[in-house]
């Protein structure tokens, strides 16, 4: 297929917290390379992407602080957009599915397949949790993976493995909301039968796309050899979109039904032109994923969109694996993750820096690795020794030799050396271009990076700072000297000019610092001006250089690790006090934690306070509000005790506070810190106190 437009998507990710550089890894950046060099190639593309805004994920954090999930969705949603656009991740819109126009988009598709007779209406038996009233969604139901035994893998999901999963599946299932075994009650939803789409699936995919990406093939085969089954897309809940029926009181669509469609409600958004990408058959489909969304959008969405009728499907989707960091899978929950917008204020104006490692290192084939270390090699080693190296002695070689402008190319004297220069500009441009329409955009970086270099090698052989010695009577270079110093001059300028071009996918702030050394717009990035070497004019003149890349210091890089470090020990306390405080513990523990090291006690800061006024947090059974004094500022702490404790009995109270807690929201109250309690054989709350009065703000060791 020869398209006449482009249409790509990059996954939408969940608002319930900030994304991390494995988001960007994943789907983001490949995505918006190709959608830059699609651009510069002048062909018609859009790019859409958004917040998905109705996942499980979402209405747990929302219980969990105590506001609601809109306003969870409108806190992450403007900070994700954000991180996106500082990163230089070029959506043409970046929507949202909790908008009008995606909620009737996904209601209508919906409701024609409802008429159209092509769902299966089934009363089943799903898990019920007593405790809080509330069917459980796959979501909300944790248990041990019985692939690898992860204690704490979801009902549709093992974050651990990337298994796949349904709730009946786990191991001790249990509730997320309340921690209680959940129950089989009676409840009515609409399915989806996959199971016959699978004879086009099999035509379509296994037969049609053995062009994919082996990764996405082989998930995809796996799926359809093991044979599909009916999949329930509607959910109990009171958040995400109504199922149009007058019969659906509680229900709403499921989130992996709702989510893919608003690809189409933000191009509705976008453009009143969106019937053009979408129901067009000369429109390339490309969807840009994390491989753990691989079966939706290669067997659930398809299916949907071929039972729903006239729209196009995916031509490719060219899933990445996982990016690891410092040797662990990232975990959201744990803290283990290098959060986007936290790299964009401690690496300000190095966005690009951290764009080329994700992409030279892209976890394109298999799960990588992302260490600091490493990042700091490959910006001080290849973007600073490199690349930043070649522009930067290109241009004071220019100021110094040929007075600021673009020397002359005398074609009489150009030797072998000039003549494979400008074989291989042109040679890269054709390499590159081939690499980015196969998704091998790792490998076309490297192309780049590797042109830089043998520019480098160029200027090393020719040395024309030597030649510039071979001077006349009046010390100027003689008339054949300065002919081989312009040549030399000239095919360098003309080289950075390309690699202007051809890096502006990659790292697009970089190439706009070179277009402002060189003093012109915007259009010399045309994809169709790449291998050229006649984009600089003779005689130009040019500006003076400047560094596109500093060097990172082992001192940054050791805080980063150390921050890393300090976010897990951090969340560990946090998740421990969580538990505490909503009191889920249903014994005393008989087992050890695991050993620490005496470093990780010795950041905790103890310090002795009174307890000054205490209160019942309303519409919270188990919480008590506490105003401590601890000598040198009162704190607010929220603490889970209100079942042990009468507030009016312990004012006055002198207990031990974790001081340096980070704050945390409960209830919609800020929190700033934890009182140490300890737990009798018969399940009560006991104060952890000095032994005799003590000033309020002593340190305890």
């Amino acid at each position: 297929m020869n398209p006449k437009r482009y249409l790509i998507t990059a996954a939408l990710p969940y608002a319930n917290g900030p994304i991390h550089i494995g988001h960007l890894a994943g789907c983001y950046l490949p995505a918006d390379i190709y959608v830059r060099y699609l651009r510069a190639q002048k062909r018609d593309v859009k790019f859409i992407g958004g917040s998905d805004e109705h996942g499980v994920p979402i209405t747990i954090r929302a219980m969990k602080e105590g506001i609601t999930p809109q306003q969870v969705v409108d806190k992450f949603h403007a900070l994700i957009k954000e991180s996106m656009e500082q990163m230089n991740i070029s959506f043409d819109i970046y929507s949202r599915t909790s908008n009008a126009t995606h909620h009737e988009t996904a209601s209508a598709f919906f409701k024609k397949m409802y008429d159209d007779g092509l769902f299966e209406e089934k009363e089943t038996e799903q898990y019920f949790d007593e405790k809080t009233n509330t069917f459980l969604a796959d979501r909300y139901i944790v248990g041990t993976c019985p692939v690898c035994a992860n204690p704490n893998a979801y009902g549709d999901q093992c974050e651990k493995c990337g298994t796949s999963l349904s709730p009946e599946q786990l191991i001790n299932p249990r509730s997320a909301l309340s921690d209680a075994v959940p129950v089989k009650k009676k409840t009515k939803h609409w399915y989806f039968p996959l199971q016959q789409y699978e004879p086009w699936l099999k035509e379509w995919i296994v037969e049609g796309h053995k062009d994919w990406k082996n990764n996405v093939y082989g998930q995809c085969k796996s799926w359809l050899d093991n044979g599909l089954q009916s999949r329930a897309m509607t959910r109990d809940s009171n958040w995400g979109i109504k199922v149009p029926l007058p019969d659906a009181e509680g229900k709403v669509l499921y989130v992996w039904f709702d989510a893919p469609i608003g690809y189409i409600s933000a191009t509705k958004e976008l453009t009143e032109h969106w019937a053009d990408y979408w129901c067009n058959n000369d429109t390339k489909l490309v969807h840009f994923i994390g491989k753990d969304n691989i079966v939706f959008h290669c067997i659930i969405f398809p299916s949907m969109l071929k039972a729903h009728g006239g729209f196009v499907l995916p031509d490719n989707v060219p899933a990445n694996e996982f990016l690891n960091i410092e040797g662990e899978k990232v975990s959201t929950s744990r803290n283990w993750a290098v959060w986007v917008h936290e790299y964009i204020k401690d690496f300000p104006g190095c966005e690009d820096v951290l764009r080329y490692v994700l992409c030279a290192n892209a976890p394109e084939t298999k799960d990588n690795d992302f260490t600091w270390k490493d990042f700091q090699d490959r910006n001080n080693s290849e973007l600073v020794s490199i690349f930043g190296n070649f522009v930067n002695r290109t241009w004071v070689l220019m100021h110094k030799l040929c007075a600021g402008k673009v020397p002359k190319l005398h074609d009489d004297i150009l030797d072998d050396t000039d003549k494979k220069l400008i074989e291989e500009i042109g040679n890269a441009k054709t390499t590159i271009e081939n690499l980015l329409e196969e998704f091998k955009i790792r490998e076309a970086l490297f192309e780049v990076i590797d042109l830089a270099r043998k520019g480098n090698k160029y200027m090393q052989e020719k040395e024309p700072w030597i030649i510039a010695k071979s001077t006349d009577d009046s010390g100027k270079p003689t008339s054949n000297a300065q002919k081989s110093i312009d040549n030399c001059m000239h095919l360098c300028l003309q080289l950075t000019a390309n690699l202007a071009i051809l890096i502006h996918p990659f790292l697009p702030g970089t190439a706009k610092k070179m277009l402002g050394m060189m003093k012109v717009v915007d259009k010399i990035l045309d994809w169709e001006n790449a291998g050229k070497i006649k984009l600089l004019s003779t005689g130009y003149s040019l500006r003076e250089p400047q560094l596109l890349f500093r060097k990172i210091e082992d001192a940054e890089i050791n805080v980063q690790v150390e921050k890393l470090k300090n976010g897990l020990i951090k969340q560990a306390v946090t998740n421990n006090t969580t538990k505490m405080e909503e009191n889920k513990s249903s014994s005393t523990a008989s087992t050890m934690k695991p050993l620490i090291q005496y470093d990780d006690f010795a950041k905790m800061d103890l310090k002795v306070g009174t307890i000054r006024s205490a209160e019942k947090v309303e519409k919270a059974d188990k919480l008590l509000k506490l105003e401590v004094d601890l000598g040198f500022e009162t704190r607010t702490i929220v603490s889970g005790i209100a079942l042990h404790f009468e507030p009016t009995t312990i004012i006055g109270k002198q207990v031990i506070v974790v001081a340096n807690l980070a704050p945390r929201k409960m209830r919609g109250i800020e929190s700033n810190g934890m009182i140490l309690m300890a737990e009798n054989a018969a399940g009560k709350l006991i104060f952890v106190n000095p032994d005799e009065a003590t000033e309020n703000g002593s340190g305890v060791s």
